[in-house]
């Protein structure tokens, strides 16, 4: 890697990602780590969560695939969308990017990481059985 810190998009900021935004936000801020979320998208582009991202600096897009144009410049897309649709609209974008760079995390990688944040708190059960890939 060329830059110092991991460059992150977080995709859906319903239940799940309003959740694990907050966590991480928390983690990254707490013990210093070399993290930067660089844009968030989701529907509502006027949600609290999304207008704090905004305020912040973060760029807030209302399609989660405007983040794919951003190209090499985000490490890691986590896709809290809960919506398979959109992960297949999204793997097939990033192959018509030829974007070899970016990673795209689904729910799952994202639940496994919350266990870490928090272990004494359950990740919204509803998701549970939204695996991914």
């Amino acid at each position: 890697m060329t830059h110092s810190k991991i460059r992150i998009a977080l995709l859906g900021l319903g239940e799940v990602g309003e959740l694990f935004a907050e966590r991480l936000l928390g983690k990254i801020q707490e013990s210093k780590l070399p993290i930067e979320i660089v844009a968030v998208a989701d529907r509502n582009t006027e949600s609290p969560v999304a207008l704090g991202f905004k305020h912040s600096g973060i760029p807030v897009f209302k399609h989660a695939f405007e983040v794919v144009k951003l190209g090499d410049h985000v490490d890691i897309i986590f896709d809290l969308t809960g919506d398979p649709m959109v992960r297949r609209a999204l793997r097939m974008q990033m192959k018509d990017s030829e974007n070899t760079h970016t990673v795209i995390a689904p729910e799952v990688v994202a639940r496994l990481l919350y266990y870490f944040f928090y272990e004494e708190m359950k990740f919204p059960e509803k998701h549970k059985g939204s695996q991914g890939y």
